[in-house]
């Protein structure tokens, strides 16, 4: 049985981490996409077969009323925060202020985001560098991905000084050839939650209901806390 998850790349270390016992508990096979939330969500609304979907909670009860999710089965993982990464070697930037974050992105070479209209994180973004006043000067800089974890590998691959990435924590975490420096200061933070929830049109309902309650039970607190879930 094959089991079909669309989840945000905040949360794909964890579902990968279960993966494996997951699939040897249930004689299944998890077939997941990571992506911006945005993008898990259109391929959804475009009637592509999903059993269980990991996406902020503001977008898992959204599709709650307009019925694809079903009412109930929504079980929180936890907050994700957005953060600052640099290379893997190269001297932290200090981000501990609104006015040392905008130093910092002012002086990157280049700045790695996800999406800036589809992602949470991108959309975070894209509002921090409006209200640091960087929009217009930092357009020629910026590079934008489809989201955080492709962002996150296209700066490792990139490599040289003066690279700057901002995405969810738990990319950054899980990639390598970045290192985390801290999350954005706070009157700039953001901690998007992230939700698992049944698809009302799943073709295995009960399935992905216990792949949910596992993606959140107390046995996977570890694994979120490791991944870079704030719980």
């Amino acid at each position: 049985m094959k089991l079909t998850l669309f989840s945000g790349g905040a949360a794909q270390a964890v579902v990968t981490g279960l993966q494996p016992a997951f699939e040897s508990t249930y004689g299944c096979t998890l077939a997941p996409t990571f992506g911006a939330v945005g993008a898990m969500r259109d391929k959804l609304l475009a009637g592509e077969d999903c059993d269980l979907l990991v996406l902020s909670s503001a977008l898992i009860e959204e599709l709650v009323q307009q019925g694809h999710v079903v009412a109930g089965s929504a079980r929180p993982l936890g907050p994700v925060a957005t953060g600052i990464a640099v290379l893997e070697g190269a001297a932290p930037v200090e981000v501990g202020t609104a006015e040392a974050l905008k130093a910092a992105l002012s002086d990157a070479r280049g700045l790695y985001v996800p999406d800036l209209r589809k992602s949470s994180a991108g959309i975070h973004i894209a509002g921090v560098l409006k209200a640091l006043g960087l929009t217009e000067a930092l357009a020629g800089r910026i590079h934008e991905f489809p989201n955080g974890a492709t962002a996150m590998r296209e700066m490792a691959s990139h490599g040289g000084e003066g690279l700057v990435g901002c995405t969810q924590v738990t990319e950054i975490l899980y990639t390598p050839g970045v290192a985390l420096v801290a999350e954005l200061p706070a009157e700039h933070a953001l901690r998007t939650v992230y939700t698992a929830a049944v698809c009302a049109r799943a073709a295995s309902p009960e399935l992905a209901a216990r792949l949910a309650d596992h993606l959140s039970a107390e046995a996977s607190l570890d694994l979120r806390r490791r991944s870079g879930f704030a719980v």
